[in-house]
Order: structure tokens, then sequence, then C-alpha cells
């Protein structure tokens, strides 16, 4: 598994498409963390980045606010968006608490 969190300096930036980079962080079948790569994305731009997260074999996002556009482009490139992650979460942080099934989640933090 390949999992994308959007960041914004060391932490869970709340907004998918204005975060500085994204931490690709690699977990393997037996729910073991490995390498975490920060990455620059893209410029932001309608479409880009949810195109740019596909061709690099993300698999899930976890996100605290993301467009409706977005979620739905990823979906159909075949990557699990959970959005509204709550927490000031190092991207570690939030990996962890995915794969324990303790992360908190509450409303998108994207309106539109």
């Amino acid at each position: 598994m390949k999992i994308a969190i959007p960041v914004a300096e060391g932490k869970l930036c709340t907004h998918f498409g204005h975060c500085q980079q994204f931490a690709f962080v690699t977990v393997n079948e037996q729910k073991q963390i490995g390498e975490i790569e920060m990455v620059t994305p893209p410029p932001h731009e309608p479409g880009v980045l949810p195109k740019w997260l596909a061709a690099n074999q993300v698999t899930l996002i976890l996100a605290g606010g993301m467009g409706h556009r977005a979620q739905n482009l990823l979906s159909e490139a075949g990557v699990k968006v959970v959005v509204g992650v709550q927490g000031d979460l190092t991207p570690k942080q939030a990996v962890e608490a995915y794969l324990t099934d303790s992360l908190k989640t509450g409303e998108n933090a994207c309106s539109h």
C-alpha cells in the first residue's frame, strides 16, 4: 500500500490542493510502515494532482479536506480517499492511526 498525505510545515495540511509537499508512505502487507518520502507536487490546477498521484501508484490518500471533483477523479483511478482527517499529525502519526483504526475524522475541511 502506498499512502499519500498532503503536508505543510511537516504536518497534515487541511487542504489537499494547497499543500507544500506530499508524504508518500509505504506500508507492507503486515501493516508495517516502511519508507516515508517527501515529494513536491506539480502546481495546483484542476485535475492535475489526482492524475499525478495515480501515476505515482498511490492507493490511499488521507486528507483534511478535498474538493468533490478531486475525490471523484481519484476514485475513478482506483485510489481510496479518506477526508476529514483531524489533528495536528505528522505523516507517520496519521498512517499509524489509520492502520490501528484510531484515525479521527470529521467533516470534509473543503467546501468545493
